[in-house]
């Protein structure tokens, strides 16, 4: 075998190693391999493989974004013609997608135009359009997303009415009029999101003829009725529309405990609205009894469970809230890594239990972590972030550790002090806290004061990442 056919061996068992791979840790492994016997041009279709796996893990946007930069750079210099290319199109896809998860929204939105004009000269030209439709409904549901993230609320739900439109044309014969059906429900939830509620309601009353009495389909009318219902404030017309849901998907729990979780805490947002916190909490239970059963759902989990602790702990519950956010803070960490934002949230309501239960030593160690978590995760002039400092300074008045008390506070009024007049009120009550603790430590004030505020999770549904796509 001449030494050009032995290269041509190896590069074919590198290559067979890579595409046999099945876990991100797998493919990894055999791309490093495959870096020292091809060219980085060669190494295109590998770099974009191996970062859709990770961009679909969700847990290394860095790294997703590094592989997507590789292999648009080798995808778009292979292709020097002016023709699309459906792997350039996945690629900026991929770029768009990353950059999103690093919250970096203005790169993402560029990447994912080109994406879109990139797919549709491909239709437009004869490219299989069985191949291309998947592309773009993914790109057109983070465009919603980018959007929305950017303030563009109007836009972003002209996207997500495009990405039904895909998916109703996937649809087999026969499903056909549940992807109506569906289609009319996503015009409801613009008119909702757009405040048009009697127009939602009307909408909706028609889609209900469209729906089978058991069908999920059915549970999310009743589901956004409700919704709408409760933005006019018809708090009773809105609790039977959720009750009508919540007797449809009972029925559904074995068959689809992930759909059934999202809507059971979409319910219990609704009834959170209505100040009807004991049932928000029951259902959210509910939620967390079906997660606890599906081991790729533990991030869900653990969003779930930090819900009912904070409205345990808004309802004064603070024994009972504590467990649930401790598991929380656990679930949240095995997930996305010891420093993510949701984390941080967590321990400042932990360190607000502790307090409440006149531990303050336990709650300036819970604000402490909350505090180092947000300065890196939201930045340390973030509102949340100097909020977990308040409440370091707080605990340490507890404390009556009065020198730690006054370096926090400090920290605090210089943090508000760079937001500028918009941030005047903050300001000043950091100025007076700061003061009533320089008198507190001289010995000439006695007055103990102290509100710590807990902080809520941004809200999220179950299966955030995948339950609007597998819903559109």
């Amino acid at each position: 075998m001449s030494s050009r056919q032995r290269k041509s061996k190896e590069k074919s068992e590198l290559e067979d190693a890579f595409e046999s791979a099945t876990t991100s840790e797998e493919m990894r492994k055999a791309f490093k391999e495959m870096e020292s016997a091809f060219g980085e041009k060669e190494l295109g279709l590998a770099c974009l493989k191996l970062g859709l796996k990770l961009d679909q893990e969700g847990e290394d946007p860095e790294q997703t974004l590094s592989f997507a930069t590789r292999a648009l750079n080798a995808l778009d210099k292979e292709d020097d013609s002016n023709k699309p290319s459906f792997p350039v199109a996945m690629a900026l896809q991929l770029m768009g997608s990353a950059n999103y998860s690093l919250k970096k929204f203005n790169d993402s939105l560029g990447y994912l135009n080109r994406a879109n004009r990139t797919l549709g000269r491909l239709e437009e030209e004869g490219y299989n359009v069985a191949d291309i439709r998947p592309v773009l409904h993914a790109v057109q549901l983070e465009l919603a997303n980018v959007k929305t993230a950017m303030g563009r609320r109007e836009e972003a739900l002209e996207n997500l009415r495009k990405c039904l439109e895909i998916k109703e044309m996937t649809l087999e014969k026969d499903s056909r009029e549940l992807g109506k059906a569906n289609r009319v429900l996503a015009e409801a939830y613009v008119a909702i999101a757009l405040g048009k509620y009697d127009d939602a309601i009307n909408t909706l009353k028609g889609v209900v003829q469209q729906t089978d009495k058991e069908s999920e389909t059915r549970a999310l009318v009743f589901i956004s009725m409700g919704k709408a219902l409760c933005n006019q404030e018809k708090f009773s017309d809105a609790k039977r529309c959720l009750e009508i849901a919540c007797g449809i998907l009972d029925k559904k729990e074995r068959v689809a405990p992930v759909d059934v979780a999202e809507a059971y805490s979409e319910i219990s947002m609704q009834y959170e609205t209505m100040n009807e916190f004991e049932t928000a909490i029951s259902l959210l239970k509910r939620t967390l009894a079906l997660l606890e059963k599906l081991p790729q759902e533990q991030n869900s989990e653990g969003s779930v469970s930090a819900r009912i602790g904070w409205l345990l702990l808004l309802t004064g519950k603070v024994s009972q809230a504590i467990p649930y956010l401790e598991g929380a803070a656990e679930r949240l960490k095995d997930s996305f890594g010891p420093k993510h934002f949701g984390v941080g949230y967590i321990y400042n309501n932990l360190g607000a239990a502790y307090l409440e239960l006149d531990r303050p030593q336990s709650a300036a160690q819970m604000f402490a972590v909350a505090k180092d978590i947000m300065d890196v995760a939201l930045g340390p002039h973030h509102a949340d972030s100097i909020e977990s400092c308040q409440n370091l300074s707080k605990a340490y008045d507890a404390m009556k550790s009065y020198a730690l008390a006054i370096q926090f506070q400090q920290q605090v009024v210089d943090a508000w002090e760079s937001h500028g007049s918009s941030a005047h009120d903050e300001l000043r009550e950091a100025h007076r806290l700061l003061e009533e603790l320089k008198k507190k430590a001289r010995g000439t004030f006695s007055n103990d004061e102290r509100t710590i505020r807990a902080l809520p999770l941004p809200q999220t549904h179950p299966s955030a990442r995948s339950s609007q796509a597998d819903f559109v």
